[in-house]
């Protein structure tokens, strides 16, 4: 699934937070980043309204309960997912987090 990147300044601008708190975000899971053409990024689609999906988090610390690194998350994330019939991220943002979470937990 294509998408746009957004760099931890373009987070700065975007969700009016200082940079400290964009940190604790990637910290705390509420968002999750990867390197990029050498800059750390976060898939825009991870955002709505100017903040991080809510039901990202949960579905982040899952995936990586089970293993899976960052990037690894980041493209699940992304990419179609046969058994969910769209990429996991378009199905959060449509409020469809315990069926996104039932499949991460069985990949986990």
């Amino acid at each position: 699934m294509p998408t746009d990147w957004l760099t931890l300044p373009d987070l700065v601008a975007l969700t009016g937070e200082p940079l400290g708190r964009i940190r604790r975000l990637l910290d705390d899971k509420h968002l999750v980043a990867s390197r990029r053409d050498g800059t750390v990024k976060v898939p825009a689609a991870f955002l709505m309204d100017g903040h991080p999906l809510p039901a990202l988090r949960g579905t982040i610390i899952v995936l990586e309960d089970g293993g899976f690194t960052d990037d690894e998350v980041i493209d699940w994330l992304l990419e179609p997912e046969e058994s969910i019939g769209v990429a996991p991220i378009a199905a959060l943002r449509a409020g469809r987090k315990s069926e996104v979470r039932r499949v991460a937990q069985a990949l986990a």
